[in-house]
């Protein structure tokens, strides 16, 4: 039987070893979360929100290994991987605190005679496949609003962060007779593709690539079932000129490099007011020679090193093309090796284009290239010129400014004076090839739920 081996991406040694489970065995987990479902949702709204907050008090108590096992397996700097667990706490907490009122029924009262309602309804097993790069942040989007519904969850983590996915088993395996309610299979592309088209799965939700997507895509296809999508963006900012410059290059240089500018709504490209742009590219430069490269477990490290070694060869190639077509690289560009480690420098590119693959291809990493615009008006023209539509932003002190922007933005998030973040209150969805459907809010509730129509004539 196969084996899937994860090593520290700064030491090279090995984390853990896992046996990948045969369709078989994906099928035995498959039917015991087909049994479980079954009483589940038959359960209470309010017995359901309690037993999933009493299970997410596991990453409570486990926080400090949590973290490590994020830092080990990805390479994110040890220092910041709690904060994840803060975050996943925070989403999970809000989507149950309005489990109650998204999911009771709607009444209509205004036909006398008549019972008329519309009922959100679990549609069953839930197969969720998480990434590696937010590992407890993407995958809490999905399964608190599906096991609160009402639903049970298949679970495949990705096969850079599999212990992640096995913290997950274990918050909810401690339910009493709903220990069966999420399971975490390690499986092959192959037996995932078969697992979709085969078994009782009733949705599908997708982090990753865009072929990653498509291929998912083929598999959902052939038993008419549209997944969720989250693939990805080229995310971009635009720095008006009465922006409060320093605050807005703070807050892009962070939204850039941040977990090693490996995050799908980071900052991929920045379009800056002809009238600040010197000034722009001083103040982010002197900010992006401060970021340090190293052991990702020492406190003073700030950017570790890449989750996976081909990421590094594409960004070289971008910053060669970028430089090709007659932009300044102003700092980093280079590839850096520490211990066993493979590092990208954080990197400043100006004097970019629409020509250059930097410009248009996401490249998952810690790359800042801006170009001068003149106006809002040709800002928007760039934003939107892209295969892209995650999130977009504007840097502005005027919220008029920031609303002719986000009248036009064709992206799933419009943020003014802030980038990089996700707000449980409001829907995470995109467009174009960033995907669809929706995640947190209470469209998240409504993406693993159906609509079921009560029509009851009462009198005769």
């Amino acid at each position: 039987m196969s084996h899937l081996i994860c090593n520290n991406p700064f030491t090279g040694d090995e984390v853990a070893q896992f046996e990948l489970s045969s369709l078989e065995a994906a099928t035995e987990k498959i039917n015991d979360l087909c049994n479980s479902q079954k009483s589940w949702h038959q359960e209470s709204l309010e017995m359901r929100i309690e037993l999933v907050s009493t299970a997410l008090t596991y990453f409570k108590t486990q926080q400090e290994q949590i973290a490590l096992d994020i830092c080990e397996q990805m390479g994110r700097p040890l220092h910041q991987c709690s904060g994840e667990i803060n975050g996943m706490l925070e989403r999970a907490n809000y989507l149950c605190s309005i489990a109650s009122k998204t999911l009771a029924d709607d009444v209509f009262t205004d036909q006398a005679g008549f019972k008329r309602s519309i009922q959100h309804v679990p549609l069953g097993v839930i197969f969720v496949i998480s990434a590696w790069n937010y590992p407890l942040l993407i995958t809490i989007n999905s399964i608190i609003p599906a096991l609160l519904a009402g639903n049970s969850v298949l679970l495949k983590h990705s096969s850079i962060t599999p212990k992640i996915g096995e913290h997950f088993e274990r918050a909810f395996s401690e339910l009493g007779q709903y220990k069966d309610l999420l399971k975490h299979v390690i499986i092959s592309h192959h037996v995932t593709g078969q697992i979709i088209e085969t078994q009782k799965i009733d949705h599908v939700i997708f982090t990753g690539s865009v072929n990653g997507g498509k291929q998912i895509l083929s598999h959902t296809a052939k038993r008419f079932m549209m997944p969720g999508l989250e693939l990805g963006g080229k995310d971009a900012t635009y720095v008006h000129h009465d922006a409060k410059l320093d605050y807005a290059v703070e807050s892009i240089v962070d939204g850039a490099m941040f977990n090693s500018g490996q995050s799908c709504c980071g900052i991929e490209r920045a379009y800056v007011h002809e009238d600040i742009y010197d000034e722009f590219l001083e103040k982010a430069l002197k900010l992006i020679s401060t970021y340090n490269l190293g052991d990702p477990k020492n406190p003073a490290t700030s950017l570790g090193p890449l989750a996976t070694n081909k990421a590094a060869e594409f960004m070289l190639n971008q910053v060669a093309d970028a430089k090709n077509h007659g932009a300044h690289v102003l700092a980093g560009g280079k590839i850096q090796s520490i211990n066993k480690g493979m590092f990208f420098e954080a990197t400043l590119i100006a004097n970019t284009n629409h020509d250059m693959q930097v410009m248009r291809e996401e490249n998952f990493g810690p790359i800042l290239p801006v170009m001068k615009v003149k106006d809002l008006d040709e800002a928007i023209n760039f934003v939107n010129d892209s295969e892209y539509g995650l999130t977009s932003s504007v840097f502005t002190t005027n919220e008029k400014t920031a609303t002719l922007f986000a009248q036009q933005a064709e992206s799933g998030t419009v943020f003014m004076n802030r980038c990089d973040y996700l707000d449980p209150a409001l829907p995470w969805t995109g467009i174009k090839n960033s995907g669809c459907g929706s995640s947190l809010s209470k469209y998240g509730f409504f993406h693993v739920t159906r609509r079921k129509s009560i029509n009851f004539k009462l009198t005769l």
